[in-house]
This record gives C-alpha cells, sequence and structure tokens, in this order.
C-alpha cells in the first residue's frame, strides 16, 4: 500500500519501506541526496597524517577533517593528485595520497585558506 500527496503526486510513504525522500524517491534511511552534500562535522582543522597500516608497507598520505561535501572532497583530491604528481582516492572522508607528500600537502592546503596541522610523527 503507498499513500500520494494531492499536490505533486510523489510517494511520500510505503508500508514496506517506511517514510520516502521526496528528491530522490528512495527511503529515508537509504537516501543519497542528503548524505551526498552533508560535510564531516570536526573541529575545523584539517590535518594530514602518514599510514602505512595495510599496504604491505607503502605509505600514503591521509588527509581527515576538510569540511567538504563528497564532491568537494573529490575535486580537491583531484587537484592534490596533481599537484603531488601521484595516484589517490577519496575513501569515507578522507583522501589518500600515494606516498609521503604531507610537507608539499599542508603548504597547498594552507595556500587554499584552510587551517592545517601536520599529525603524526
Amino acid at each position: 500500500m503507498t499513500t500520494k500527496t494531492d499536490r505533486d503526486s510523489t510517494t511520500v510513504y510505503s508500508s514496506e519501506q517506511g517514510r520516502i525522500c521526496p528528491a530522490c524517491g528512495r527511503p529515508v534511511t537509504g537516501c543519497v541526496c542528503r548524505a551526498k552534500d552533508d560535510a564531516p562535522k570536526g573541529d575545523g582543522t584539517v590535518r594530514v597524517s602518514r599510514e602505512t597500516k595495510g599496504r604491505k608497507g607503502k605509505g600514503v598520505t591521509i588527509i581527515t577533517g576538510v569540511p567538504l561535501g563528497q564532491d568537494g572532497l573529490a575535486n580537491l583530491a583531484r587537484q592534490l593528485k596533481q599537484r603531488c604528481g601521484c595516484g589517490g582516492t577519496v575513501k569515507n572522508g578522507t583522501i589518500e595520497i600515494q606516498g609521503d607528500h604531507r610537507d608539499l600537502l599542508v603548504d597547498e592546503l594552507k595556500k587554499q585558506g584552510y587551517p592545517v596541522k601536520r599529525s603524526g610523527g
């Protein structure tokens, strides 16, 4: 059974799935349009660190705490990868850049106006 509104005739509730997001048409618990633009909450400081765990000794530079949504993180990661001349990815709200580029990335993020701290050793 599905209930519709009179105004715009979009589904707002489904007895099988519960409340439905009017923008994307998915259940509210699995809504992709709201989660896409939410920036992660933090203390406002971008942290740059190095990690080798689970990578067979190969290091990557991890950037966390960037106050951008998923699209903004992807664009920033693209710019930083071009600046470093290496590969990388965006995973779970963090940017991973291959290799140890902490000093270069701290300088680049400061130029873009982010409050940056180098964390770790």
